[in-house]
């Protein structure tokens, strides 16, 4: 069977946020990544903790060229569409996340965010919102110049910061969709009436909403109009709690936390459908 092209992807990633309500789960490496779509996801995003976890490094400290590599070879891996987490698109002025945006179209991505975290200032800066609607922009112009029909999906940090900036978070998802953002995107947004009132500033634009704990079920998101919910780097912690607990009773002397793990014929047959 012949495997779908890089516009077949972006193609079927447009359309899934075209209606309804779509889980986009985010694997850290290939094999994650191939898991994930055999269970029967229709689409994936990278996370940038997950994968500078995986690389035995903390969130943020993972250069732009390896998250370029990582995000190639997650898309050649799989034949459903991935969304790249680019981060700040690892550049200081709009001139050079227009550059890094090229580069992450040309990785085959049906999809890459942009954020308004300044990493040059303290952790908790962000930039404010004309800065922001100008870097926006500029990956909107990248993205119309290559001639691909990449998705570019706009966030704010804000309410990580300040989980009672709604109206914050609000003004600035409103002008990054007038940039021309195609999805918007406040992780940290938990209340009802929030994530309600998110939908409706944004709308008919598709909001993602994050979900890393349990919480809102996926019916009960739609419902409330959310068009995307990713989980960030939350399964990436649940395999990391599961390694680390079970490797920590070996290191006190028991086999007792290798009892879960899954069956190797079982990997192998998941694995194998891809040789």
């Amino acid at each position: 069977m012949q495997r779908p092209s890089v516009a077949d992807k972006r193609r079927a990633f447009r359309a899934l946020h075209q209606q309804g309500c779509f889980v986009l789960p985010n694997p850290w490496d290939i094999g994650s990544a191939r898991m994930l779509q055999h269970l029967g996801f229709a689409g994936l995003a990278s996370t940038s903790t997950g994968f500078a976890w995986a690389s035995g490094r903390p969130d943020y400290a993972v250069h732009r060229t390896e998250v370029l590599r990582h995000l190639r070879a997650l898309c050649l891996a799989v034949d459903i569409p991935v969304n790249a987490d680019f981060e700040s698109g690892f550049a200081r002025d709009p001139e050079g996340v227009a550059v890094s945006v090229r580069l992450a179209v040309d990785t085959g991505v049906a999809g890459l965010s942009i954020e308004d975290r300044n990493l040059d200032g303290s952790p908790d800066e962000l930039y404010d919102v004309p800065e922001a609607v100008k870097r926006v922009r500029a990956a909107r112009e990248a993205i119309d110049s290559s001639g691909a029909d990449v998705i570019l999906v706009a966030r704010t940090e804000i309410l990580l910061i300040d989980s009672s900036a709604t109206g914050t978070a609000i003004d600035k998802l409103a002008a990054f969709a007038e940039a021309g953002a195609d999805c918007l995107y406040a992780p940290g947004v938990q209340k009802r009436d929030d994530i309600a009132a998110l939908v409706r500033a944004v709308s008919p634009k598709p909001l993602n909403v994050v979900m890393s704990a349990p919480g809102l079920t996926v019916a009960e998101l739609a419902d409330l109009g959310v068009r995307r919910i990713s989980i960030g780097g939350a399964l990436a912690r649940v395999a990391w709690a599961a390694a680390i607990g079970a490797a920590e009773k070996i290191k006190g002397g028991s086999f007792d936390g290798l009892a879960g793990g899954t069956p190797g014929t079982r990997l192998n047959g998941m694995f194998g459908q891809f040789d």
